[in-house]
């Protein structure tokens, strides 16, 4: 089978953010323009459609055979499905999806047999469970808790497989693997009993250890594209922790759902994935160049003040301010992702304008 270059499949990532945007804009409250499955799909648009698709590819681009791309491209391919109106067949396909990403990952535990590799599995067991509740219920609100578990447990595995060589107590790690644990009671727990409780508590004491013992807090001491790395990790791991808090302290506050989602998909989640990406997309997506430049500093703060203005708002009760931050957060999002090509194309052209006066210069050479 001939290997699908994984850039073609970025289409489909991007499709997949923009569609959970324009739905996100449209629960927000705009009306300037009607497209009412985006709104209904939101939430499945983005973990599945998106963040599934690109999880799906991180893993498949390291395997020998090309077929294991499968995975992502029927991912990606649930968002026209989900969009078109056939939602029972975009299930069917993210369901498929991920029980495919389950068998790679356990193929890769029997490779790497150690407890970030396991904690990574467990995630892409959720992502499964998640799908499998929502196509059996098509009640998305059953499957949050499992989606969810399916980005923490990944991002964390991912986070100790790259911070497995500090020196971290033997005993703040049993610490850690308590938390997990308590985390994994929590999801079988009614959420509005202690679920909700169990939790919050993991979550809060999941980010105060990360901002502890996280590789990040070296990160930060490093000039360049290591501080931008650190220090955007270090603010995903305080916005778990008010995920946690928000989980604990405010059950009874009538915006409680908006507050529990984006602290968590937006705070947390994207946090990650704007840290992660001068390392991994040129990894997934094949880019030999340099993805960081210091223009990534001004729109990852406009996405963070963004942020935290549209969760204040929130909190104090102004819908229309969380509207207008909401919808602003919605396209700082897509000023990071441009500025990204930005400075991929700009520096891919540099290179291959270079690379062509190189050759110039040799042809000349070689006439004289």
């Amino acid at each position: 089978m001939k290997k699908i270059p994984p850039a073609y499949l970025l289409p489909l990532v991007v499709g997949g953010l923009l569609a959970g945007l324009l739905g996100g804009w449209l629960r927000l409250g705009y009306g300037g323009f009607s497209a009412p499955l985006a709104a209904a799909h939101h939430g499945v648009l983005m973990v599945g459609g998106f963040l599934g698709t690109l999880i799906s590819l991180e893993r498949s681009v390291v395997m020998k055979n090309p077929a294991w791309l499968l995975l992502p491209l029927l991912s990606g391919l649930s968002i026209p499905l989900f969009l078109g109106g056939w939602h029972k067949t975009g299930a069917i396909f993210l369901l498929i999806a991920s029980l495919g990403l389950l068998v790679l990952l356990y193929k890769q535990s029997l490779r790497t047999s150690d407890v970030p590799t396991y904690l990574i599995a467990f995630g892409g067991a959720c992502w499964m469970l998640g799908n499998f509740t929502y196509l059996y219920t098509d009640f998305v609100v059953l499957s949050t808790g499992w989606w969810m578990a399916f980005l923490f447990f990944t991002i964390l595995g991912e986070r100790l497989e790259l911070s497995r060589y500090l020196s971290v107590p033997i005993r703040m790690y049993r610490l850690l693997y308590l938390l997990l644990a308590a985390h994994c009671i929590g999801l079988l727990l009614p959420f509005h009993l202690w679920g909700r409780v169990v939790l919050g508590a993991s979550a809060l004491g999941v980010g105060i250890w990360l901002l502890r013992y996280d590789m990040a807090r070296h990160g930060v001491k490093k000039p360049g594209k290591f501080r931008y790395i650190g220090f955007g990790l270090l603010v995903g791991y305080a916005w778990l922790v008010l995920h946690g808090l928000v989980l604990l302290f405010l059950d009874n506050h009538p915006f409680h759902y908006d507050l529990y989602l984006h602290t968590f998909f937006l705070g947390f989640v994207f946090s990650m994935i704007w840290s992660h990406a001068p390392i991994i997309f040129p990894a997934v997506f094949g880019i030999k160049v340099d993805v960081f430049h210091p223009l990534l500093w001004w729109v990852w703060g406009v996405f963070q003040l963004s942020l935290v203005a549209r969760i204040a708002s929130s909190w104090a009760g102004w819908p229309s301010w969380r509207f207008f931050f909401g919808a602003l957060n919605g396209f700082s999002i897509i000023a990071v992702f441009l500025s990204m090509a930005l400075v991929v194309g700009f520096r891919w052209r540099a290179i291959h304008l270079k690379s062509s006066g190189m050759q110039t210069g040799s042809q000349r050479s070689g006439l004289e």
